[in-house]
């Protein structure tokens, strides 16, 4: 049964400009609950509040609701700190299923009814059981529209309003995280081919985007808490020490530090390798397929983005130019406005920024 994941929860009419509501977006995570309010200035958006609220361990784990009471206690107490009452909200990665297709017709309804015929092809759920959508990416050789899907368990997304509900936050669109990342982080008009490393807490999830539309995502079920462990275990110091110690070092090459980068680098490693093994599948892929061209950069985002030297390791290996991201590109000029969200903290709120931005392209569509 398809989703239209941009109408559900919405308004048929917008209201007029000067009694919209502020753009809002929440993102639940494994980690936590972060939340961003958008208001449009004379110059452009800015961020006007944000706010973060850690999850007990176990909470919310591999997309899943665990503990309702705790998840809706923290999504209310963001929503709270952030001023929001409404807002778009994340559905995860890792309980995302993306697809490529093929349908006739010039309607999205009608794309979704032919694909509706053979989804459990590309979705390893009962039809029944899953809501997806589509986007139309191209024409294919063949004169049909060549569409890019995604789909969830209908059970993960009524989980996700459910618990919405619960907090007392009106949910106006749900989307795919990865979706949200690239419009936070890409230009309008962007039609580049890049991958996008958002490194959490304790994942790290790959998504390859070409022109602002996620073709590949898969998660490493490694991050940057294991970053922490390694300095832990090579100093003997508290988790907030070793925090700092890496944040003030990074993987940076200097005297004296040859212990200590070997520590960082048995773990960094392991996120490279996996890294380096996708990147060279699609690499493959598109060499072979006119439908796909390979990756031309890297953006990493995320919680743990900020290690030093982290994009030029990296770039060493994947032979492509790799950059942090910049969560704040779409917004106002910084000759503007300066964040009160420091630089290296708002690499966690991408997913959250790319949320709020849905609506302002939808007032202005």
């Amino acid at each position: 049964m398809p989703l239209a994941f941009g109408e559900l929860a919405r308004a048929a009419f917008a209201p007029p400009r000067y009694l919209s509501p502020p753009l809002a977006g929440i993102d639940l995570s494994t980690s936590g609950v972060k939340a961003v309010s958008l208001t449009e200035g004379r110059h452009g958006l800015m961020l006007t509040d944000y706010a973060e609220e850690w999850l007990p361990s176990g909470a919310f784990t591999d997309g899943e609701i665990v503990d309702r009471a705790a998840v809706v206690h923290m999504l209310a107490a963001a929503a709270k700190k952030a001023g929001i009452t409404s807002a778009n909200v994340a559905l995860p990665e890792s309980k995302s299923y993306l697809f490529e297709s093929t349908a006739s017709g010039m309607k999205k309804s009608q794309w979704c009814t032919e694909v509706e015929q053979h989804l459990d092809e590309m979705v390893p759920l009962p039809p029944q059981e899953t809501a997806f959508d589509v986007v139309d990416v191209g024409q294919a050789d063949d004169g049909q529209i060549r569409l890019a899907g995604v789909g969830f368990a209908r059970r993960i997304v009524n989980d996700t309003l459910a618990a919405f509900d619960e907090a007392g936050i009106q949910v106006r669109a749900l989307e795919g995280e990865t979706f949200a990342i690239a419009r936070a982080l890409l230009l309008p008009g962007d039609d580049s081919t890049i991958l996008i490393v958002d490194v959490g807490k304790t994942t790290t999830k790959l998504s390859i985007v070409s022109k602002h539309i996620p073709r590949f995502t898969t998660t490493i079920g490694i991050g940057g808490h294991a970053l922490t462990l390694a300095v832990q275990k090579h100093f003997g110091v508290t988790e907030n020490e070793a925090r700092r110690v890496k944040a003030e070092r990074g993987i940076v090459p200097a005297p004296g530090n040859e212990d200590y980068l070997a520590a960082m680098l048995s773990t960094v490693s392991a996120i490279r390798d996996e890294i380096s093994h996708r990147l060279d599948y699609w690499q493959g892929k598109a060499a072979h397929a006119s439908a796909h061209e390979p990756v031309s950069r890297a953006v990493l985002v995320g919680g743990n983005a900020s290690v030093r030297g982290f994009p030029e390791y990296l770039e060493g290996s994947l032979h492509i130019p790799v950059a942090t991201g910049d969560v704040f590109t779409n917004l106002a000029s910084r000759d503007y406005w300066m964040p009160s969200l420091d630089y290296n903290e708002s690499l966690a709120y991408a997913t959250a920024i790319g949320l709020a931005l849905r609506d302002r392209r939808t007032l202005h569509a």
